[in-house]
């Protein structure tokens, strides 16, 4: 089994050259990164609820061996952050400079 680094060194120029500005970069990074975050949460959340019971039975909370291999799925993901980056530098997020929109939101 091949795992991925968990430390990545990156390169900042590269970051902050669709921007101009780092600090923009990395707060149009966490934007995407909080989004990805709350769509994974989503749909951890609708998976595991066809697991919920209304009674706590102490048998079933050992024996649930699929709910298990659905949350150590999850955990093997790469991280929302990283895969923010990645995005970010591949030209797969989409934002506006508050300039340019009235409403000051950015759009991924």
């Amino acid at each position: 089994m091949v795992t991925q680094a968990s430390i990545i060194t990156r390169d900042m120029a590269e970051i902050s050259e669709k921007t101009g500005n780092i600090y923009e970069s990395v707060a149009i990074i966490s934007q995407r990164a909080r989004q990805i975050t709350i769509n994974v949460k989503e749909e951890l959340n609708s998976k595991l609820a066809e697991f919920a019971s209304t009674v706590d039975n102490l048998e079933e909370i050992f024996e649930n061996r699929e709910q298990i291999e659905i949350s150590k799925f999850y955990e093997r993901m790469p991280k929302p952050t990283s895969l923010a980056i990645e995005e970010f530098v591949e030209d797969k997020v989409m934002f506006r400079e508050r300039d340019q929109d009235p409403a000051g939101a950015l759009e991924l």
